[in-house]
């Protein structure tokens, strides 16, 4: 039980890195200096986390990569949509 909850808590405490990133993104529309490339190879990684995390039946590890590529997919989205925004815009 004790390893659950520190991994929950390492998870948590990993996934909340995105939360700066998003907000910022959200108040000035602009995503431009990340790289799509990052954001798709980090998105890969934590969906075989997932699988992994299914095959062994670790909580921890499915529920905080789930919520990492939920943040991950949101920050591609916001990218995507910004930029596009801006250039019609111009």
């Amino acid at each position: 039980m004790f390893w659950t909850i520190l991994g929950l808590i390492a998870g948590l405490l990993c996934i909340t890195s995105y939360i700066p990133q998003i907000l910022k993104g959200y108040q000035t529309k602009k995503l431009g200096d990340i790289s799509y490339h990052l954001m798709s190879f980090m998105g890969s990684g934590m969906f075989l986390w997932i699988l992994y995390g299914i095959d062994i039946g670790s909580i921890p590890i499915i529920v905080t990569n789930v919520m990492g590529v939920s943040c991950n997919g949101l920050l591609l989205f916001m990218k995507y949509s910004y930029a596009r925004n801006n250039r019609m815009d111009i």
